[in-house]
């Protein structure tokens, strides 16, 4: 008798984590690095930057992505004040992914930036603010 209710109890667990599994990943997917900076070598930023000059011409937007169980994607939108500029959907191939998209700048662009990360679904895991003076 005891021996059965433990299959049955095991049978629920086992049912419960197959029904869950699925969307558990996408729960823990988050943005474990986040930076803003002016180059990136050997998949690493080279410095990490809240403000910039706006004739600069070029920044990065590096991310480190952790917890993905299945290869997914992310996607940065970059945004100058309330005005979205530009939108890059990049692979999540590991549960541990570096990953970078780029942005060239006008110098009439200065003010407020920021970047958007949005998970494969399209929720927001980070944003990322910066400034071009």
């Amino acid at each position: 008798m005891l021996n059965r209710f433990f299959m049955f109890l095991f049978g629920v667990v086992m049912v419960f984590s197959v029904l869950v599994s699925p969307c558990a990943w996408a729960l823990e997917l988050r943005v474990a690095d986040g930076i803003i900076t002016t180059a990136i070598e050997k998949q690493m930023p080279v410095d990490n930057i809240d403000s910039y000059s706006a004739d600069f011409g070029k920044l990065y937007c590096f991310t480190r992505i952790v917890g993905a169980e299945v290869d997914t994607t992310v996607t940065h939108v970059w945004y100058y004040q309330d005005s979205e500029m530009a939108r890059v959907e990049l692979r999540v191939g590991s549960g541990d992914w570096r990953t970078y998209s780029s942005k060239r700048f006008l110098p009439q662009w200065a003010g407020e930036w920021r970047v958007i990360v949005l998970d494969g679904e399209e929720n927001k895991i980070a944003s990322i603010p910066f400034s071009l003076e």
